[in-house]
């Protein structure tokens, strides 16, 4: 007769008992029989509702997919004789993408007879490493790809230690917002 080490609904240790023995309890019990370890000598089987257990790890499983983080390669394009106040948009706008988590793929767009200038491409993009030292590092110095110089520059906090700033920023926001609001006062003096 075949035995099976059987653990309760609870996780308690019921012992080693014959299959038939098991199957009984789980029908008493309105349960579920599982082989946890088939391997093991004897195998070990739980008692156990076996579409609770289903359900709750689809759940678990939802719950750290929610949590995930991505983080996203962001574009920014240059043109080799951009203008400051466009080369400051454009700064802005990496700032806003690193401080976000985000890398950035900085490429500089080389047009007819500036593509034999490419030191000139080199000295912006370190430009513009230098200004977002703060907010990020160059992953990848900047390289030639045909009509392009590209370079990634990858944040020093990662996506989550981002977001979980950003969401604390903005309860302290709110907090500070509900704090200036007047209170009003229970009894109103009647207008005459």
């Amino acid at each position: 007769m075949p035995e099976v080490r059987l653990v309760g609904a609870q996780g308690e240790q019921i012992g080693v008992v014959k299959i038939e023995d098991a199957l009984r309890m789980a029908q008493e019990q309105d349960l579920d029989l599982v082989e946890v370890a088939p391997t093991s000598k004897p195998p070990v089987a739980k008692l156990m509702d076996f579409g609770k257990f289903k359900y709750e790890a689809a759940q678990k499983v939802r719950e750290a997919r929610k949590n995930q983080v991505n983080t996203i390669l962001k574009t920014v394009r240059f043109g080799l004789k951009i203008d400051d106040h466009d080369y400051g948009t454009k700064r802005g706008q990496i700032t806003k993408f690193l401080k976000a988590g985000d890398k950035v793929k900085v490429i500089v767009v080389f047009r007819g007879r500036e593509q034999s200038r490419p030191e000139m491409g080199i000295k912006l993009l370190q430009k513009l490493a230098e200004e977002v030292a703060e907010l990020g590092v160059v992953e990848s110095n900047p390289s030639i790809d045909g009509r392009n110089m590209v370079m990634v520059i990858g944040p020093l906090k990662n996506k989550a230690d981002a977001k979980a700033e950003a969401k604390k920023a903005a309860d302290k926001a709110k907090r500070a917002e509900s704090a200036e609001q007047p209170k009003e006062s229970a009894a109103e003096p009647a207008a005459e």
